[in-house]
């Protein structure tokens, strides 16, 4: 049985009990032992043990994390400190830049923002090194559409941010009438001029929180 958080774990046993996601653990077991997966298995969870459900007021969903030595963390566009921010975090860096005028240490760790109540969530938790999306299609998805699901059913005001078109493949599944949902293109290279540069939706996002009596979430980290 996982153990994450009293509280998460209570809120998803159901996922956790489920088919899919049995076989899921079956499957990561398997590659735990035969291959180099990222990140850590004791890393796995770290979106959740940091951002208590109860705290949660952003949704920033990404993916599935870095497959490079060293920079999954269990936390979705988040690196270690002292790990090269890779370019879809440094365009992300950019953009908050140019909306609030905040500055950053140069740290591509995103703790912080899991402290204040953002859950940095990838919809798939898990890779093989140096192979990305190499675990996609394995149950990671329905896992965490479910995660999705609960925050969206049981909560009020919560800003989901969907970059990208795997992340905006998730909208079915947020209550629009009670949440604010912000879409936009991915911060990738690729295709961070088509619309994530200019996106506006961290001021967005502060004066949504604002409007429902939160704190708004301090993005210099």
């Amino acid at each position: 049985m996982v153990k994450i958080t009293e509280e998460w774990d209570e809120i998803l046993k159901e996922e956790f009990a489920s088919e899919s996601y049995l076989k899921l653990r079956g499957f990561l077991k398997s590659e735990y032992s035969s291959f180099t997966v990222y990140p850590s298995m004791y890393d796995i969870f770290n979106s959740m043990k940091l951002t208590a459900f109860s705290d949660v007021r952003v949704v920033l969903i990404g993916q599935d994390p870095y497959h490079e030595e060293g920079q999954a963390m269990g936390l979705s566009f988040s690196v270690p400190e002292g790990v090269l921010n890779p370019p879809s975090l440094q365009n992300i860096f950019k953009e908050i830049e140019k909306e609030t005028g905040e500055r950053f240490s140069g740290s591509g760790d995103l703790t912080p923002w899991a402290k204040q109540g953002v859950l940095l969530l990838n919809s798939v938790l898990t890779v093989r090194a140096h192979h990305a999306n190499s675990h996609k299609g394995r149950g990671w998805e329905e896992f965490t559409d479910g995660v999705i699901k609960k925050i969206s059913d049981e909560k009020e005001h919560v800003v989901f941010l969907l970059w990208g078109a795997n992340a905006r493949s998730k909208k079915p599944l947020i209550d629009g009438k009670k949440h604010l949902i912000l879409e936009c293109a991915h911060p990738s290279p690729l295709s961070a001029y088509s619309g994530f540069f200019g996106c506006g939706h961290f001021l967005k996002t502060n004066e949504y929180l604002a409007k429902y009596g939160y704190k708004p979430i301090k993005w210099s980290v």
